[in-house]
């Protein structure tokens, strides 16, 4: 750490500075095949984008895109100690099991 002397007045001070650092983004290198360079490039310069900007809103769309599919593949129903459904439901939609379950409820 650097001290700074500074001679004012009758009596000099010492002042040591405090720095903050703070790390907001990292760069990395990626290696892409030209033609989808190329392709990713010619998109930029039409719609006035940076080369980065699109890469980034294209990773934050695939990842979107995939977090929704594994949300999806969590939510599967398996049948719990059974045979699933029973053979009067077997082929019914939806509409007709919840108004099974619904039955004389209100």
């Amino acid at each position: 750490m650097a001290l700074v002397r500074l001679l004012r007045g009758p009596k000099p001070c010492t002042i040591s500075p405090i720095f903050e650092v703070r790390f907001t983004h990292m760069k990395t290198t990626v290696e892409l095949s030209d033609d989808l360079l190329q392709r990713t490039r010619a998109v930029a310069r039409r719609e006035g984008a940076t080369l980065k900007a699109l890469m980034e809103e294209g990773l934050r769309l695939v990842l979107r895109a995939r977090e929704q599919r594994d949300d999806v593949k969590q939510l599967r129903l398996r049948p719990f100690r059974g045979d699933g459904l029973t053979e009067e439901f077997r082929d019914a939609g939806w509409e007709r099991i919840r108004d099974e379950i619904y039955l004389g409820r209100g």
